[in-house]
């Protein structure tokens, strides 16, 4: 963790330590299979197969280097200076009093154009850190207090270093989900062709090949998605919780949680599928709180509503002691 006010979180270290782990192993799972399948059919290159994993690596390396300018160009926001109007010169001015409490570099600021109210922090550290903040957010809605404790909820991310582990831990989502492109589109178009050609088993074997390369990337990335969408609702909750006790108005946080939330569940449907790529990053995320199964659960970027708000209860109860 960088070293600012933020309060350290042993249990959000020793949970992106263990993940990061676990995925190293099914890595190394995903690289011993490959070699396998390769020897098992007697293929002469491994070009094919293991070009997923070199273009996975090439994605990872970009998104990490480029997280913040992808998540702009995503949000479609742009960098604001205090002088680009009252909105603008009202954000910079949390972010000073938050940089100031929490003793840490001053981000860049953006906001987007948005009716959704939300707002998200990337960049690989502090110095590349950016936190933007939608026009919905800031049209009055939060009270001074509230608009603090998301923003701190925001720079906490950046504290704790969220944005670096969750980029490298989606890597091997990254390769697994091009093994299963790969895959698939080298059997539909003459990878399973079996001895169509003068009968020659290269080509059936070719086609096991590319039929084996979607049943591993299918498995190894049902494994790395889960693993990373339950560090993410972790990190949410650590968010909330470090935000919180700098700002020391849990209630602010709550409060804010439930109005966004609320105005989530009014904005149309097409607008809020538009945004779903930010998910992992947003406050809150894009989608109409309701039938909440477990399934959805396990599947979601962030803890539910009612989980945020029993911690931030909780968090008051022990600031009021």
């Amino acid at each position: 963790m960088a070293k600012t006010r933020y309060a350290p979180d042993r249990g959000l270290t020793a949970r992106m330590g263990l993940t990061m782990f676990l995925l190293g192993l099914v890595f190394v799972a995903l690289v011993t299979a490959l070699v396998f399948i390769l020897m098992a059919f007697h293929q002469s290159s491994g070009v094919i197969i293991f070009f997923p994993v070199l273009l996975g690596l090439a994605l990872g390396i970009g998104s990490f280097f480029y997280s913040d300018k992808i998540a702009l160009s995503t949000a479609r926001a742009v960098e604001v200076t205090p002088q680009d109007g009252p909105q603008a010169a009202e954000l910079h001015g949390v972010i000073d009093r938050l940089c100031a409490l929490a003793d840490m570099p001053k981000p860049r600021v953006a906001i987007a154009r948005s009716p959704m109210p939300n707002a998200f922090a990337t960049g690989r550290n502090s110095k590349k850190s950016v936190v933007c903040v939608t026009t919905a957010m800031l049209d009055g809605r939060l009270t001074r207090e509230e608009l603090e404790g998301v923003i701190a909820h925001e720079m906490s991310h950046v504290a704790h270093k969220d944005m670096v582990v969750m980029t490298i831990a989606s890597f091997l989502a990254i390769v697994a989900a091009l093994l299963v492109r790969f895959g698939f589109y080298g059997e539909l178009f003459g990878g399973g062709g079996g001895r169509g050609r003068g009968g020659n088993s290269n080509d059936g074997g070719a086609g096991i090949v590319m039929l084996a390369m979607m049943v591993v990337g299918i498995v190894v990335y049902a494994i790395s998605f889960l693993l990373i969408r339950l560090l993410s609702r972790y990190r949410e909750l650590a968010a909330d919780r470090a935000g919180a006790l700098l700002t020391g108005q849990p209630s602010a946080l709550a409060s804010a949680l439930v109005k966004v939330s609320g105005d989530m569940a009014r904005i149309p449907t097409r607008d809020l599928r538009t945004a779903e790529a930010l998910n992992a990053f947003y406050f809150t995320p894009a989608f109409k709180e309701g039938a909440g199964t477990s399934l959805a659960t396990m599947f979601s970027t962030h803890p539910s509503l009612e989980r945020r708000l029993k911690q931030l209860s909780e968090i008051s109860e022990q600031l009021a002691r």
